[in-house]
């Protein structure tokens, strides 16, 4: 057994984790790149989004090195599933990273980040509903009757808000066509599982990704990332509300200046938070919890149990 890496190309970030052969956390690294910028206007990844990705590939293959990473995993979700030339962009990444690298469904998406968010949960006699709010996409799964279902919604923090919402101060306009927006998807989702139907009040909500990562930095007002001051921490709803109007009265600028904003995230955070106001409201959530356990936990704990079974070549 040799460490092993999970890598998670999305919309707004790219994101490594390295694992020990006894699949515990060695490394985490997250740098926002906006892959997915444009995309919903173009159909296509543009060079520099591509370069930016690349870049920080080249930085997390280094990392790998130091590690003596001998097997991996890259993941790429919503723009590259979008892009005309979501294939080419696989095929350079391949080239930098060294492992495989695979566009993987909105079902799978969302397979990776349930087993991923609740590996570490107390067990619960209610339902749980992770929320995975990407920049293209939103993935929303819960285990109802003992099966998984799983859907992924074409929106997220980055979708909405070059769709309808905008990056400076919000207006009441702009507001009810992000939350139309919202609320179409999210019908869509109820009306494809049936199954969602059932989740209602006492219903465990956890949240993930950048948006909930970074809401809860602004909770404390953490001017540094502590992975233990934000992973599983309680969120009320109005404690969103809060950070909604407070943030839509402000340019991204001023935005940047609160302790706990990520910057990359100021442009987009609003939009993010509205998701997850609108999954709450329909399931009749209260609060949710925080997890910084998400998608890439599901990609490394795959490779890691493959890795058992057969012993990967050092590359």
């Amino acid at each position: 057994m040799a460490n092993v890496a999970a890598l998670d190309c999305g919309s707004n970030s790219t994101r490594l984790l390295i694992v020990d052969d006894h699949n515990q956390p060695l490394v985490r690294e997250m740098t926002i790149t906006r892959l997915g910028q444009g995309v919903d206007d173009s159909g296509a990844l543009s060079e520099a989004g591509i370069e930016r990705v690349l870049t920080t590939l080249r930085r997390y293959r280094e990392l790998m090195d130091t590690h003596d990473v001998t097997d991996g995993l890259l993941v790429a979700t919503s723009a590259v599933r979008d892009a005309a030339n979501g294939a080419e962009f696989l095929t350079r990444a391949n080239a930098v990273v060294g492992v495989p690298a695979r566009v993987i469904s909105g079902d799978a998406e969302a397979r990776y980040s349930f087993e991923g968010a609740t590996a570490s949960l107390s067990p619960s006699d209610t339902p749980t509903l992770i929320v995975d709010i990407g920049g293209g996409s939103t993935e929303l799964a819960s285990t109802i009757g003992g099966v998984l279902h799983g859907f992924s919604m074409q929106l997220g923090c980055v979708r909405v808000t070059e769709r309808v919402l905008g990056t400076g101060m919000t207006t009441d306009q702009t507001l009810e066509q992000a939350r139309d927006m919202i609320t179409a998807e999210l019908d869509r989702a109820w009306a494809a599982v049936p199954a969602f139907a059932s989740l209602s009040n006492g219903l465990r909500v956890l949240g993930l990704a950048g948006t909930v990562a970074t809401l809860a930095q602004l909770e404390t007002g953490l001017t540094s990332y502590r992975r233990d001051l934000v992973h599983h921490q309680t969120v009320t709803r109005d404690r969103l509300h809060h950070w909604v109007n407070v943030l839509g009265a402000m340019t991204p600028d001023e935005r940047l200046m609160i302790p706990g904003m990520v910057a990359g995230r100021q442009d987009v955070m609003i939009a993010g938070l509205l998701i997850m106001d609108a999954v709450m409201e329909r399931c009749g959530a209260t609060s949710f919890i925080t997890s910084e356990d998400d998608i890439l936990d599901g990609v490394a704990t795959e490779v890691w149990r493959r890795n058992r079974a057969t012993p990967s070549i050092p590359r």
